[in-house]
């Protein structure tokens, strides 16, 4: 029994302890401020203390957190050393300006971290040294005794001053020793000392009349210090009553927005006396010198007036003494205790520091972007701030610590809808009335590639034409992504799926457009789809998918084909296709046969019509136009021939029109047996047929090989002639000379730079020839030696100037021709006239070149040589820049140009070394040196642009004028940049300004940059003598940035103006002549000569005008009184003020003076009383009169009569009381309120007609009353909790206060029932709200919480505040599905990708918890995966099915459907799906018999022939059409129909059974062949059917006769068909033959007529060496360059041969002489060549 309580005595102190433990950590986890103490005056840079270190943070960590400090103050004290890690003094630091009085003086500040960000308070305390001595606030004191002053009277001597505090303040008084007097020190209840001067014995006049004694205040500070103040004793006549004051201590409350001049209080004090000595005077004995600027004593009325603006902010509290002093010079004095009340008079002030800006779009919740300190002034309720931004934004506010909030977002934001945003935080105190100030901060949201491109359709349809061009565009798909920069750039592909459409399509990545790759045909593919998939450039890259269907349109490219009858050799059965039998007596409409033809095309292009072409009776037989049936036209009479053969066009309506034929074959008999003679004369012939395709075949073995024979014979003897190949001639060549450039050896590819013109005039046997330099790109070969203009071509030249000939190959007759390129004295031959030889061209030119050349050549131009090889290296690609002026060439760089150059000998004119020769003659000469001086000047030029043009590189400057139009020119950026105008567009440039307003833009046709807003320079650069506005010019093509400077100049759009249109100024009229009244000056918002230059003065002679230097250099003007003023005179003067300024043209400004002279007035109003004092209740009607004050003047008129008016008091004053100007009553306006302003302290002030004033003070001191609730402000709280947060966790913090005072301030705090929360009260007046049990989420997701104060008044009073907290979700509910279990029915058929149905599951929980995903369990369908026939969105749950069902295959699918949400762990379930597959009528019925047609060959040609008896009766069953449907239910009910019969009344067919019965008895007319069609239909919708045909034949025994006549008629065709191709064969043998045999003779007749043409000639060239020829393809030329006329004449026997200079070019690989060197100019006989030595020897001149 005793054991109990000791247990429970160890559990109760455990709680404690656990308690104690708890209270700990939580005080540890609040956050902590950190103190710091420092004294005052400590230098710039003193250590205050190691702030990182006492924050935690090494120095390895201060990077990253990224330690700041924030202080509130406008006065930065503080800051962070070069470390960053010690708190050290910023400036000086005095402790006596910034606090006062104020004790302990706290400075505070924010020190703020980052990752993760936290926000620490320190504070500073600042200790006071003794800095300061005392001092008194007179330093001579005169006191006034009247000698009946009993001894023990007490004089005050007033306070000395000390700004220090504790001991460093005034500590003691001392008094300079003396008899009379001794010094008592008093100390009021704030703690002051008080001085008062004792009388120790009665003063007697007569022996002393005054007295001079010292006062000494000492500190208790170290070294101590000290102050004095002289106190002179005057000893006056007796005088018994001294004045008494109403209150010894008067004590004002006063509001700090009392206007200037307003009576605050009243002082009032009696004297019993009469005359002189009842007169009291009141004056201030001891005041601070910062009352004394505030208030004045009026010394006749006693009122207290405001002279100086009252702030609670700078002084809260003032005392002052008051002497009261009468006639006979006694004194009384009242101690006065002003109190300042604070006025709502100071609006917050916002400082913004931005944290995260811009903010990407993926950021969570809760990420802090901003950090907000507010600042206000006031105290109390003024001085709270609360801040609020708008609802709508996604951001929210959220208190971190005192006057701190963090601004964090509070839903996810989006760039695509909202790129920035302009936040305007609102902070607003609770001040009545309410102070405001706001603050914007403007956040941008940076891209995530979080939108995937979406094109502008989901599907595209395109059209195209068969047989389309490769490469031709299909259709352009477009795709948009919302996404900025990169991420929104949309390139284009073919998806994945699409790999069987790449080879017909592609897509061009950047333009989406789709283009064809081969010719599409409309009969192979119809249609087709293709997934076109556009993917933007984030990263991860994001992607859209959409299909394509590309429809191939028909066109009529296929003719018609004719399937009946079949064509000749179609098969074995073809020749017994083509017949039919016709009976003679066949009526008018017999059918004959139907001719059966399709079209492969669709459409109107296969729509087909019949038409009969060929007959043998053409109006025996007619053909259907749409049918194709043949029927007689006509009875068959005797005469028709037995057998008919019958031709029909088939035609469809395309555009053209395609046809086909067909043969039909009609044999008139009137049975079978009559039609046999016919059938076996077509038999017949085939002996006839093998015999002629032997011979044929014969013809054409021996004609091939004869042919062949004489092509080998004819090459072996071209062979035999032609000596060795030119490429084995090239590998044996030899060089004959070193002397020289030389041609590299690929010279036999083309490259050799020679040609010949043989030009040979048959009509007077003329040969010419002349062997000419390699032809130039586009120059023309005379214009590279001469270098004249040449305006046109050649007259005797066959083709343009540097354009080949027609036929290179081909000889050309010409006659001689001169060149019109000459110049000077000398005229050269024209060359390349005509060529009968090949023109070598310069391998370097190009298709394009050739052309340019070619159309260049016949247009009259200055076209030398120089020009015209400059423009065409100008167009070479590789190394060459060339100049216009000149042919030289400037090589920068190697590449295939250079080895060309040399090898055309137009680079450096000779040699691979680049040096200049003198060679190839006098022209060449000339040549090389300009080239060589074109090469150094135009060297020389191209170093004088550079510097050019990097010395103007960098800013473009230019000065325009302000006020200048929209659209105005300010420069020629294109022109000043080198930027071409057509690619200004293509290259995207444009104008950045800085600043928000655009004030220039970029034209974009003429490249001017002109004005794009209105400038104002004063407005744009107030107070700037130069005003610059800078912009940058970007070229989005070439990534560059050009800066441009524009100087905004002056222009005088201002005139000078003064602030004040008209000023008055009073004088009296004893104002001394020679003083200076200063005079506002003139503003002129221009600059330099266009401001302000010079003022006048007109108007009065009393007055001039002077100028008074500034500071700065600027002149002031000052009005000076010339002359006396005389109010009786003149009682006003009107002058006129006129500032010029220096502009062209000038402008002036004015102002009106208007002087008002006053009269003289030496007597002031007096007040009877200095100060009035009053005490009302808070609740004092409004109305009420508090009290009258007075005031008397002893002038008389205009400066006898007083009017009184508030001075110098606050706002709130003159709104809370009323005074009359004339009576003097003051009365209240409004309702007085204790706890705003408890004391209120006017200044009244009485003025005179003559501008003489009084002030006397009132004090109204407002008692409190129970007017305010308890006011309830949370300091802390949570926004959300989670639900499964413990009982006991602490939501808000919560501080509760009341502004009464006494019973009236004593709370009470509770919550409301039936919330799980609960009040715990923590130390002062702070509550804390705890959760009291579990939450739950799902049953309520947000809590408005109210708490409730009353106050302890009567009646009482009280208050609410709501705290709103959303309860957080926890993953603790599963998805539940809509349904228990799912079912679908799905129409087979149906498309890939199609919705089967959607399945619904929700979750009870939120967010990420409460996002449902969707997946399949896996399992097979028939062996075959279930995920390959069905899948699920995960989103949405949307089930689509993968591939096409087919009922006949799978008519049912069960599967399984998974729901999981996204919690952690997550939570899932299961719900089963039911696929049912329903059947659609896709199957048409198949015929099982009879079997469909085959091929002739395949041995069942009569497969579906069926006999039926002639003397059959009627229902005699023939056969049983069995057919199947693949389909269920209705779509497999078939039914059976007749649809065609040769003889449709013979036969008939059931509907439902499908037999074949005779319907007659069949007839002796009826056709023993009946073809029956029956058509199978089933039931579905659409319905479908099937034919089934089958042969019916009357007789008994014909089956073998037909068998066997098919057989024999189908032997025939193939023979037919071979004799055919051997025909053909044969003749295009003999064609060939005779062709080679033609052109062999033609060739031989050629080379005699040449030999004849040529043989009276000497052949003058034949003994040259054949080492001095070169040869390419049957071209020779000299080794050296030549230009030769040859003119040989058979009739004269002479011949010319003129050379020209050597050529540069001295050496050539040559190949070696053939063994016969062959006569240059044709054959000659050996015997010729001996008879004549001269020509043997030849001629050579190098």
């Amino acid at each position: 029994m005793e054991v109990r309580p000791a247990a429970q005595g160890r559990a109760a102190a455990g709680r404690v302890a656990l308690l104690a433990v708890l209270l700990l950590v939580c005080c540890r986890a609040a956050p902590e401020r950190i103190r710091y103490a420092i004294p005052e005056e400590q230098v710039k840079g003193s250590l205050v203390g190691p702030l990182a270190r006492d924050l935690g943070l090494g120095p390895a960590d201060l990077p990253a957190r990224k330690l700041r400090i924030v202080s509130g103050d406008e006065e930065q004290y503080f800051t962070l050393g070069e470390d960053n890690t010690n708190l050290r003094v910023n400036q000086r630091i005095d402790r006596e300006e910034i606090c006062g009085a104020v004790s302990p003086c706290v400075l505070r500040l924010e020190a703020v971290v980052e990752n993760p960000f936290n926000i620490f308070h320190v504070s500073v305390t600042i200790q006071d040294i003794n800095d300061n001595a005392p001092q008194f606030d007179r330093e001579l004191v005169a006191i006034e005794m009247i000698e009946s002053t009993p001894p023990g009277a007490r004089f005050p001597l007033g306070s000395g001053r000390d700004p220090d505090i504790g001991v460093n303040s005034l500590q003691n008084y001392q008094l300079h020793p003396n008899p009379l007097f001794s010094l008592v020190v008093r100390e009021s209840p704030d703690g002051t000392k008080h001085a008062e001067l004792v009388l120790e014995k009665s003063l007697d006049r007569e022996k002393q009349r005054n007295h001079h004694l010292v006062l000494t205040a000492v500190d208790g500070g170290d070294p101590v210090r000290s102050g004095t103040a002289q106190i002179n004793i005057n000893v006056t006549d007796a005088n018994d009553n001294p004045p008494v004051f109403t209150k010894e201590i008067y004590k004002v409350r006063l509001l700090e927005n009392l206007p200037e001049g307003s009576l605050a209080f009243q002082v009032k004090a009696t004297d019993g006396d009469e005359g002189t000595n009842a007169e009291i005077t009141y004056s201030f004995s001891d005041i601070a010198n910062r009352a004394r600027q505030l208030f004045t004593l009026d010394s006749r009325t006693g009122d207290v007036k405001i002279i100086g603006p009252l702030d609670y902010e700078e002084g809260k509290y003032y005392e002052a003494s008051v002497e009261g002093k009468d006639g006979g010079g006694l004194t009384a004095h009242a101690e006065v205790h002003i109190d300042i009340i604070d006025v709502n008079d100071n609006a917050p002030a916002l400082s913004l520091l931005p944290i995260l800006n811009p903010i990407p779009e993926d950021s969570v919740s809760n990420t802090v972007v901003a950090v907000i300190n507010v600042r206000d002034r006031d105290s109390g309720d003024n001085g709270e701030v609360r801040c609020n931004i708008d609802s709508h934004l996604p951001f929210r506010l959220e208190p971190s610590s005192e006057n701190t909030y963090k601004l964090m977002i509070s839903r996810a934001v989006d760039r695509e809808k909202v790129s920035a945003y302009n936040i305007t935080i609102t902070a607003r105190d609770r001040g009545s009335p309410s102070l405001w100030s706001r603050a914007a901060l403007v956040l941008e949201v940076s891209d995530v590639n979080d939108n995937a491109p979406v094109f502008e359709e989901a599907a595209y349809s395109a059209y195209v034409a068969e047989n389309n061009a490769a490469g031709a565009e299909v259709v352009r798909v477009r795709a948009r992504d919302a996404d900025a920069g990169a991420n929104g750039r949309v390139s284009y592909w073919l998806a994945d799926g699409s790999a069987g459409a790449a080879s017909s399509v592609s897509v061009e990545a950047r333009s989406g457009a789709v283009y064809a790759q081969r010719s599409f045909d409309y009969e192979q593919c119809r249609e087709f789809a293709v997934a076109v998939r556009a993917q933007d450039g984030g990263a991860p890259a994001r992607s859209s998918t959409a299909t394509v269907r590309v429809f191939v349109l028909d066109r009529n490219d296929n003719a018609p084909r004719v399937l009946w009858p079949a064509a000749a050799g179609a098969g074995a059965g073809g020749a017994s296709a083509a017949f039919e039998v016709v009976p003679r007596s066949a009526e008018a409409g017999y059918v004959v046969a139907k001719v059966v033809a399709v079209d492969a095309d669709a459409g109107r292009n296969a729509w087909l019509s019949y038409e009969l072409v060929q007959a043998a009776e053409p109006a025996l037989f007619r053909v259907g136009l749409h049918s194709g049936e043949v029927r007689t036209a006509r009875a068959v009479s005797e005469r028709d021939a037995a057998k008919q053969r019958l031709v029909a066009v088939v035609k469809d309506h395309g555009q053209p029109a395609l046809s086909a034929t067909a043969t039909l074959h009609v044999v008139l008999a009137e049975s079978l047996q009559e039609a046999l003679p016919e059938l076996s004369e077509r038999a017949a012939g085939g002996d006839s047929a093998a015999e002629l395709q032997f011979y044929l075949v014969l013809a054409l073995a021996l004609l091939s090989a004869l042919f062949l024979l004489s092509v080998a014979l004819a090459v072996l003897a071209r062979v035999r002639r032609a000596g060795p190949p030119a490429v084995l001639r090239c590998l044996g060549a030899q060089r004959f000379s070193v002397a020289g450039a030389a041609f590299p050896a690929d010279f036999c590819e083309g490259t050799l730079p020679y040609s010949y013109n043989l030009c040979v005039a048959p009509g007077r046997a003329v040969a010419e020839g002349a062997w000419v330099p390699p032809p130039l790109p586009i120059v023309p070969a005379e214009e590279l030696v001469v270098g004249e203009p040449c305006g046109k071509r050649s007259p005797s030249s066959s083709a343009g100037a540097g354009e080949p000939p027609s036929d290179a190959d081909a000889p050309q007759v010409c006659k001689p021709a001169r060149s019109r390129c000459a110049r000077g004295k000398g005229r050269r031959a024209a060359l390349g006239g005509c060529s009968a030889g090949r023109r070598l061209r310069a391998p370097l030119l190009t298709e394009e070149e050739r052309e340019e050349g070619r159309s260049g050549a016949g247009s009259p131009a200055r076209c030398g040589p120089a020009l015209s090889l400059a423009r065409w290296l100008a167009r070479r690609p590789v190394g060459l820049r060339v100049s216009p002026r000149c042919g030289a060439v400037l090589q920068r760089g190697g590449g295939p140009g250079a080895a060309t150059r040399d090898r055309a000998g137009v680079a450096s004119g000779g040699g691979s070394a680049g040096k200049c020769r003198r060679c190839c003659g006098a022209a060449a000469a000339m040549y090389t040196a300009e080239s060589c001086r074109c090469r150094r000047e135009r060297a020389l030029l191209w170093c004088v642009v550079l510097a050019a043009w990097e010395a103007a590189w960098g800013q473009l400057r230019y000065s325009v004028p302000e006020e200048l139009p929209k659209g105005s020119f300010v420069g020629d950026v294109a022109k000043d940049l080198a930027l071409e105008l057509p690619s200004l567009a293509d290259s995207g440039v444009h104008v950045v300004s800085e600043g928000r307003t655009q004030y220039f833009a970029l034209h974009g046709k003429t490249g001017h940059l002109v004005t794009a807003e209105r400038i104002d320079r004063e407005q744009l650069c107030w107070l700037v003598e130069k005003c610059l506005l800078h912009c940058d010019v970007i070229v989005d093509g070439e990534m560059q940035v050009y800066e441009i400077e524009v100087e905004i100049t002056d222009i005088n759009d201002n005139a000078p103006s003064f602030l004040e249109a008209e000023t008055e100024l009073r004088m009296r009229e004893t104002t001394a002549p020679g003083s200076r009244f200063p005079l506002a000056e003139a503003h002129d918002p221009d600059v330099g000569a266009n401001s302000v230059q010079s003022y006048e003065l007109s108007g009065d002679e009393h007055f001039s005008l002077a100028m008074q230097a500034v500071a700065g250099g600027a002149q002031r003007p000052e009005l000076v009184l010339a002359k006396a003023l005389d109010r009786e005179e003149a009682a006003f003067h009107e002058l006129v003020l006129r500032a010029s300024d220096g502009g062209e043209p000038g402008r002036t400004g004015t102002a009106r003076i208007r002087v008002s002279v006053l009269d003289a007035n030496d007597n002031a109003p007096v007040f009877s009383q200095a100060e009035y004092t009053v005490r009302v209740s808070e609740d004092v009607p409004v109305g009420s009169v508090l009290v009258t004050v007075t005031a008397a003047d002893p002038d008389e008129g205009l400066n006898g009569h007083v009017n009184y008016r508030f001075h110098k008091v606050s706002e709130r004053a003159l709104e809370l009381f009323h005074l009359d100007s004339v009576t003097g009553k003051i009365s209240v306006k409004e309702d007085l309120d204790f706890e705003e302003i408890s004391l209120h302290e006017l200044n009244v002030q009485a003025r005179d007609g003559g501008e003489l004033f009084d002030t006397a003070k009132v004090a109204i001191t407002v008692t409190d009353m129970n007017d305010n609730a308890p006011q309830i402000s949370v300091r802390s709280a949570l926004s959300a909790i989670s639900e499964d947060a413990q009982p006991g966790t602490v939501v808000a913090l919560l501080h509760v206060q009341d502004r009464d005072s006494g019973a009236n301030g004593e709370m009470l705090c509770s919550l409301e029932d039936g919330v799980p929360f609960r009040l715990r009260s923590s130390r002062g007046s702070y509550y804390s709200v705890v959760t009291s049990r579990e939450l739950d989420r799902e049953e309520v997701s947000e809590y408005n919480v109210t708490v409730r104060a009353s106050d302890g008044g009567s009646p009482s009073l009280w208050s609410s505040a709501v705290l709103s907290l959303r309860v957080l979700d926890v993953n603790d509910n599963a998805p539940v599905f809509a349904e228990a279990r799912y079912s679908a029915r799905l129409p087979e058929n149906n498309a890939a990708g199609a919705l089967v149905l959607t399945v619904r599951a929700s979750d009870a929980d939120w967010g990420q918890n409460a996002r449902v995903r969707y997946r399949l369990w896996e399992g097979r369908v028939r062996g075959a995966p279930l995920s390959s026939y069905v899948s699920v969105q995960a989103e949405t749950g949307a089930l689509y099915a993968l591939r096409s069902f087919d009922y006949e295959e799978v008519r049912e699918v069960g599967l399984w459907v998974r729901a999981e949400d996204g919690g952690a762990p997550a939570l899932s379930s299961n719900v089963s799906v039911r696929l049912v597959i329903v059947d659609e009528n896709d199957n048409a019925p198949q015929v099982l018999y009879p079997p469909a047609s085959v091929s002739p060959s395949s041995g069942a040609v009569w497969a579906g022939v069926e006999l039926a008896p002639r003397s059959a009766e009627p229902g005699s069953l023939v056969a049983k059409v069995v057919a199947v449907d693949a389909d269920a239910g209705q779509n497999a009910w078939l039914s059976y129909e007749l649809a065609k019969a040769t003889e449709p009344g013979l036969f008939r067919v059931g509907l439902h059974s499908g037999e074949v019965r005779t319907a007659r008895f069949p007839l002796a007319r009826d056709a023993s062949r009946q073809s029956l069609v029956v058509v199978v239909k089933d039931h579905g919708r659409p319905a479908l059917s099937a034919t089934a045909t089958l042969t019916v034949v009357l007789a008994e025994s014909v089956g073998e006769l037909l068998w066997e006549l098919g057989s024999a008629a189908s032997a025939g065709e193939p023979a037919g068909s071979l004799t055919r191709w051997l025909v053909v064969a044969v003749s295009a043998v003999s064609c060939l033959f005779l062709a080679f045999l033609l052109l062999l003779l033609a060739l031989r007749l050629r080379r005699w007529r040449r030999s004849q043409l040529l043989a009276a000639g000497s052949g003058a060239l034949r003994g040259v060496p054949a080492s001095h020829f070169v040869g390419i393809d049957g071209v020779r030329a000299f080794l050296h360059s030549y230009s030769h006329e040859v003119s040989l004449t058979a009739g004269s026997r002479k011949s010319h041969l003129r050379f020209s200079g050597g050529s540069c070019c001295d050496t050539l690989p040559a190949r070696p002489p053939p063994a016969e060197p062959a006569p240059l100019l044709g054959e000659e006989p050996a015997a010729a060549r001996r008879a004549d030595p001269a020509a043997a020897s030849g001629v050579v001149i190098p």
